[in-house]
This record gives C-alpha cells, sequence and structure tokens, in this order.
C-alpha cells in the first residue's frame, strides 16, 4: 500500500488554472497520491479527463453524493483522507459539509463559503471532529513572505505603524462594461459567487495577508466600494481602510477593472525601526528598509532567512520559485498535520483564517451600504 496520502479532488478539470495549480502542487514533495473525484459535471468529460491526466477511472465519480456514498464504504486503509474543494464559491459550504460529518480533511478554495454564518459552522465541525482544514490563500506560501512574517512578528522592524495592502487586476473591464457579459459571468451572480466579486474573490488575499504577516487581527474596516454600473450587483473594485490591534492603521486596495494588470498583489508594512514590502509579480524579493541604512534586498535559500522560509524553498538561491511552489508549500504543511508531524502553524491557512475572511467580505459590503462607516470586524 501506498504511504502518499490519498487525496481526492471535487472541480478543477478541463483547462481550469486552479486544476492545474492543485494537481502540480500535491505532487511537488511526494506527500499524495490522486485517488479518484468528480472533476465535472458531465460524466463522460470527467471519465475523460481522468484518463488525460492518468487517474484510474474505477473511483472517479458520477457525482459528489456518489462519491461520499460510496468512499465512506471503503476500510479505512483505503479511502480518500483529504479531499480538494475547488468549485465555484456556492459549491464550497455544502461539499466542505459534508466531508468533515463524515469524516475527511479538507482542502478548501477561498472564499471558503458564501457567507459568514455558513463559515462559523463549518469552523465549529472542524473544531468538533478534530479535522484537518487548509483555506488556500496561496500567496502565504511564499518563502520570501513567510520570511516577512517572521520578521516583523520577531520585531525586526518594531512597532508597526502603517500597513498598505493592494491587490490590482483587470481582467473583468472588458466583461463590466457589456451588460449581456456582465449578466452571464459567475463571478457577478451573487448566486454563484456570493455577495462580493472584487473583496470577495481578491480583497480576501489582501486581508489575509495583513494578518498573516503582521501577526495581528484587523478590528475595524470603513469600505467604499465600486460597482460602476446600477445592474451590476456585486463590487468589481474597492478601497478599505482598516485598523489593527493597538490601533495600528492601514488600508486594502483591491480592484479588478485597473487596466492592465494582470496579478499586482503587494503589501508593505512599516515600522518604528523599519520597512518591508513585497510584490507577488516578484516573489523573490523581499525589500528591507531602514533610515539611514541603504535598501537591502533579501533573496531566498540563502542561510540569513529563516527556518520556516527556508523549509519552503526547493532550489538553489538564484532559481525563481513562483505560485506553483507556494500552493505546493501549502499542501506540504497540511501533509504534516494529516500525519501529526510537527509543524509551523504558518505553513497552511486554517479554518480560522478562512471564517475572518468571510466577516471581512460582509463588514465590507456592510461598512459601503451604510454609508461607508466604521464596522467590527469579530475576534
Amino acid at each position: 500500500m501506498s504511504a502518499k496520502i490519498r487525496l481526492g479532488i471535487l472541480g478543477g478539470g478541463g483547462d481550469s488554472l486552479i486544476g492545474v495549480l492543485h494537481r502540480v502542487a500535491s505532487a511537488m514533495y511526494d506527500q499524495y497520491e490522486i485517488v479518484g473525484g468528480v472533476f465535472n459535471p458531465n460524466y463522460d468529460d470527467n471519465l475523460a479527463f481522468a484518463n488525460k491526466i492518468g487517474i484510474p477511472t474505477d473511483r472517479i465519480y458520477t457525482d459528489f453524493e456518489t462519491m461520499i456514498a460510496e468512499e465512506t464504504k471503503l476500510p479505512e486503509s483505503q479511502r480518500m483522507q483529504v479531499v480538494s474543494v475547488l468549485t465555484p464559491n456556492f459549491l464550497h459550504f455544502p461539499m466542505a459539509k459534508t466531508l468533515l460529518e463524515n469524516g475527511f480533511h479538507v482542502i478548501c478554495e477561498k472564499p471558503m463559503t458564501t457567507t459568514y454564518d455558513e463559515a462559523k459552522i463549518i469552523k465549529k465541525l472542524v473544531q468538533e471532529n478534530e479535522s484537518i482544514f487548509a483555506v488556500t490563500y496561496t500567496y502565504t506560501g511564499y518563502p520570501m513572505i513567510r520570511q516577512m512574517r517572521k520578521m516583523i512578528t520577531s520585531g525586526a522592524i518594531g512597532k508597526i505603524q502603517k500597513i498598505d495592502a493592494r491587490y490590482y487586476q483587470g481582467w473583468i473591464n472588458p466583461i463590466i462594461h457589456d451588460k449581456s457579459k456582465r449578466s452571464s459571468t459567475w463571478r457577478l451572480d451573487p448566486k454563484k459567487s456570493g455577495i462580493s466579486c472584487c473583496i470577495g474573490d481578491i480583497g480576501t488575499h489582501a486581508f489575509d495577508m495583513v494578518e498573516f504577516v503582521t501577526g495581528k487581527h484587523v478590528s475595524k474596516i470603513l469600505a467604499d466600494l465600486n460597482y460602476l454600473y446600477d445592474d451590476n450587483q456585486m463590487d468589481i473594485d474597492g478601497t478599505i481602510l482598516i485598523r489593527l490591534d493597538e490601533n495600528t492603521k492601514g488600508v486594502i486596495r483591491a480592484s479588478q477593472i485597473a487596466t492592465g494588470e494582470e496579478n499586482g498583489l503587494a503589501i508593505r508594512v512599516y515600522g518604528d525601526k523599519g520597512g518591508l514590502k513585497w510584490e507577488q509579480e516578484n516573489p523573490n524579493y523581499l525589500y528591507h528598509l531602514e533610515d539611514g541604512t541603504p535598501l537591502r534586498v533579501l533573496k531566498p535559500g540563502h542561510e540569513y532567512n529563516t527556518e520556516l522560509s527556508l523549509d519552503g524553498t526547493k532550489l538553489p538561491p538564484g532559481h525563481p520559485e513562483g505560485i506553483f511552489d507556494s500552493m505546493g508549500n501549502i499542501y506540504k504543511g497540511v501533509a504534516k498535520a494529516i500525519k501529526g508531524e510537527a509543524y509551523d502553524h504558518a505553513e497552511f491557512p486554517t479554518v480560522i483564517d478562512g471564517t475572518r475572511g468571510m466577516d471581512f467580505i460582509e463588514k465590507a459590503v456592510d461598512s459601503h451600504k451604510k454609508g461607508n462607516v466604521w464596522v467590527d470586524i469579530d475576534k
């Protein structure tokens, strides 16, 4: 019998970028074996895709319900141990809930659910069942983001004074100005995507990144969102002021109409002794600023980095590591947790991060609708 963790996958078939990302990440450290799942809603397409990627078809199921029924009949030593949920947002909650109730660990794409109430139900189930639950805020797996976290939480830049998180994309710009297109994409359909498009899709990444690198919780937010058209129910741009513990302040800027932008996630944190800044499109460079000292550029793979950063570095210095490696580090951390091995709690985002992300999304929309007022994020 294989010593690898038995992994099932829901969604991610066809030409899905997310599907490729998760499959490659799961293979990166030789910790997982994909044993089956439901990649596509159409069974013939499902089988064809399994054959294409070389997965045996005996555990490729017609639908999610059949997968649960058949997998739970198998002996504990054969059934799937963990299932990755890569479906559109509205399916995350019912699938994750059923998986947890039937004893599976879960790796879930973000946002974790479509409502904060659903997220709290998932959180309760995880805690009651002592399950492993990861939410793929992928960018937390980058070695230099892990380095940034350790430097900030160890006091390398002193007391935090200012935070600036930005996530700019332009992909929805060609869609939003065409009424037929903006009425047909699932990202702008609240029944499938939840109450938010931009903040729910990418703003929540920036929010999680703020809390991850600082080790602090956002306590209050004030949001000003942009919808562009009266018939569009979903935000596609927004600016959110944030307050953290100890009255530290900052801003989260997110947009899907930043024309020409590709995947511009960036974060800057300034303390009273120095600052750190990082950009996702150039992820191997962490910039360390101090008054009266030349700018320093830290890169992965060097001995001056922390153990957490080095653990997530697979290549010698000078060899670029990217988003596949970042997701692979998250899968690696989940594997340690499933196997009962020691791991750093920064190795993968948990159900707590997913729940706080849903609270952030709802509170941002609430703040905007109430006239751009301060609202509290639950502790």
